[in-house]
């Protein structure tokens, strides 16, 4: 159905490729190129997707139209005929929410989901201001928003079943840490006794803990899920896929650096 391209070294610089600024500096994907950059082949199966999106962006209480702009264009079809094609007019957070029902199968897809989570975020705040913070700065912003992210989690996985919330914050930490518990990172981080490890993070890492959190807690939503067992192998879950994620991202830039230095030495 929608097979992923055989070239697969796609890096966040992907999606910034396709950005569009407009005549009043704003930015904006078109949803036609966005759905290549996706592995997306058939327009009809990104359609749905879209269509996914507007739905959950209407659940949010936001208006889908803000975000989800019509732009038809007229294409050649062949012996001077056209006919209309339908596209859209994107804004980061449509994009947002485009990665987040997009085929999970797709590897970029999940570099999507990264990519466009942590930017949406970054915007609560201009982008000229969050790129002048100092890392202390961004650390405190950052983390402010995982508090309000873990509180948000917190009341959905009570809703959800779940109980022990020592176990089930430790199921997303061992996902994302490669097994580690909360405790076995502070230990890696030599911290003291009931000293939170949140407080200990960069900006960097408290980013992808906030990924972790808020997919956690959509996902819970979005699959009815109802007993303590099920959260917990959610949250694990959704740890690793982030694990990937930030894995296959650094990899793609390790991989551009090397060839970067390679071209820098034949010169």
């Amino acid at each position: 159905m929608n097979e992923p391209n055989k070239k697969e070294n796609h890096t966040n610089k992907t999606f910034e490729d396709i950005k569009h600024i407009d005549e009043n500096g704003i930015e904006f994907w078109y949803a036609r190129e966005l759905m290549k950059v996706l592995s997306y082949k058939d327009w009809r199966y990104f359609d749905a997707v879209i269509e996914k999106a507007k739905i959950a962006c209407q659940n949010s209480e936001v208006t889908d139209v803000d975000h989800f702009v019509v732009d038809n264009k007229m294409v050649e079809i062949g012996s001077g005929a056209k006919r209309e094609q339908k596209d859209y007019k994107l804004t980061r957070y449509a994009c947002y929410l485009i990665a987040q029902n997009a085929n999970p199968r797709l590897k970029i897809v999940a570099l999507a989901q990264t990519y466009f989570a942590i930017q949406t975020r970054k915007q609560e705040i201009s982008e000229k201001e969050y790129s002048s913070l100092t890392e202390d700065e961004k650390r405190f912003y950052q983390r402010n928003l995982t508090k309000k992210g873990n509180y948000s989690l917190n009341q959905t996985a009570k809703n959800a079943g779940v109980k022990n919330f020592d176990k089930f914050h430790n199921a997303g930490y061992k996902g994302l840490y490669n097994g580690e518990t909360a405790d076995d990172i502070a230990k890696r981080k030599g911290l003291r006794y009931r000293e939170d490890i949140l407080d200990n993070m960069g900006s960097e890492e408290l980013a992808a803990n906030l990924f972790r959190i808020t997919q956690t807690e959509s996902r819970l939503k979005r699959d009815k899920v109802d007993t303590e067992k099920k959260a917990c192998d959610t949250h694990n879950k959704i740890g690793k896929i982030v694990r990937k994620a930030i894995k296959e991202a650094r990899r793609n830039y390790a991989r551009k650096f090397a060839n970067t230095k390679e071209k820098f030495k034949a010169t």
